[in-house]
């Protein structure tokens, strides 16, 4: 049986399980409190960082390897488009995602927000909070002036651009901590693939302590 060890509220893991059920790959889900720096964890990733796919016998970290070695090895539905070009353009969003986006919003926002009660590590900064949401606005915008060009963030079929993309909007919409209001392209593009069988077990998350938001699993939010 193939295993994910991975953190429900990880936009990284959160990609890796949308390329595994957009490819209909059966996997066993483990939840693994990273941040615990278990050994039994640090042999499997010495990063310490979720996901961690255990598939056939190889093991394998970090989401964009994991996602390009999926795409690689079972083709259908494809994720990477054909031409070198193409190829470049969802590397370079779901870089921009994996990278700026995370560090300027997401993973402020989990910490403030999710992390901080998780760990034990004292009460949300407030100045944090509104740094990223306000840091946030300008990622909503580069994607409705996608979205107004282009029928799928990276062009005219669906890549793994969105699905990375979706992974780290929906942990912060499972916190209600995206405007959907800011952009109808964003919105719509957004329902499009929250809609799809492959984000269903991400719509049925339930982590303790933080539970979902009505609107989080509704198709028609």
């Amino acid at each position: 049986m193939n295993r994910l060890h991975h953190f429900p509220l990880s936009p990284f893991s959160r990609k890796v399980r949308l390329v595994l059920a957009e490819k209909r790959i059966e996997t066993e889900l483990v939840v693994e409190r990273y941040w615990e720096k278990g050994a039994d964890f640090l042999r499997r990733n010495p990063a310490g960082r979720v996901p961690v796919l255990r598939i056939g016998s190889l093991t394998l970290s970090e989401s964009q390897a994991i996602c390009e070695y999926l795409d690689e090895t079972v083709p259908e539905p494809p994720l990477m488009p054909a031409s070198p070009e193409d190829r470049a353009e969802v590397r370079r969003l779901c870089g921009w995602f994996d990278t700026g986006f995370h560090h300027e919003v997401g993973h402020r926002l989990m910490r403030e927000r999710v992390m901080k009660k998780v760990m034990g590590q004292g009460h949300p900064d407030a100045r944090e909070i509104k740094a990223a949401a306000q840091a946030m606005k300008g990622y909503l915008d580069y994607l409705a002036a996608l979205l107004d060009q282009r029928r799928w963030l990276a062009g005219d079929v669906m890549s793994l651009a969105d699905f990375t993309a979706a992974a780290h909007l929906s942990c912060l919409d499972y916190i209600s901590d995206v405007d959907w209001h800011r952009s109808d392209l964003v919105k719509t593009w957004y329902a499009t693939l929250k809609s799809r069988p492959a984000f269903r077990s991400i719509l049925a998350d339930q982590v303790s302590g933080f539970p979902q938001p009505e609107h989080y699993a509704d198709l028609d939010f």
